[in-house]
């Protein structure tokens, strides 16, 4: 996880820290640290997040592309994926993570449009099924990726429109998950998603045209990523 591990926003289920307005910093050195630690680990597959920065004016995506940048000078080879914030719809942003050619652009709805209100205040879930529609338009061959939390209280026809959303705006790889509050403090939990659920989920998506599917209780974004990549990539 790149700039730092402080958000400016506040979405009710995560347990990052809150920057409440406060200044926060930006390492200017980290492309190159993270470099060093894809080399000294020797990793052929390699996923890059960070928090939101909407105190930035770019929101962060040059730090993003310089990371990616600097991975490249290690290896052409190694797969590079990026799980990046909205850039609040931002388009010189997300022409930045475009043009940084990253192998995956995963960008995570989390959750249907009925619980943003109450779950991420601070985010829009047009903005994020924008965005990934963005990034597709701007170049085709990249692989899109979301990921959804279940249980949140989300109705099943609910669930089948973010589906659908997605699809329309091109995405490729779709995750579900079952959301676990991490802590008390935080939105709890409101319904465990069976097995068979998540299985009729991951049909259904498959069948709306997602290259592929992962769905379980403990599945999450990055959840096989290297291997998700290659089932996509192969489909």
């Amino acid at each position: 996880m790149i700039l730092g591990d402080t958000c400016t926003r506040n979405c009710r289920f995560c347990a990052v820290a809150k920057s409440d307005g406060r200044y926060l910093k930006v390492d200017s050195r980290e492309p190159e640290r993270i470099a060093e630690a894809v080399r000294s680990l020797d990793l052929r597959y390699v996923v890059i997040t960070s928090v939101t920065r909407d105190d930035l004016a770019d929101g962060g995506s040059s730090a993003f592309a310089q990371t990616i940048e600097a991975i490249r000078a290690l290896d052409r080879e190694i797969k590079i994926e990026v799980l990046i914030p909205d850039f609040g719809g931002n388009i010189v942003s997300l022409k930045c993570i475009s043009d940084a050619a990253a192998d995956v652009v995963a960008h995570n709805i989390e959750t249907v449009s009925r619980l943003y209100p109450g779950l991420r205040p601070n985010s829009d879930y047009r903005i994020s099924l924008e965005a990934l529609k963005l990034i597709k338009e701007m170049r085709d061959e990249v692989i899109t990726k979301s990921s959804l939390m279940l249980g949140l209280g989300e109705k099943e026809e609910e669930v089948l429109c973010a589906m659908q959303g997605l699809r329309q705006s091109r995405c490729d790889i779709l995750a579900l998950g079952q959301y676990l509050a991490p802590s008390k403090e935080h939105f709890p939990v409101k319904e465990f998603i069976s097995k068979e659920k998540f299985a009729r989920y991951r049909e259904i998506g498959l069948s709306l045209g997602f290259k592929t599917v992962k769905a379980g209780p403990l599945v999450r974004s990055s959840y096989q990523a290297e291997e998700v990549y290659k089932e996509a990539t192969y489909a």
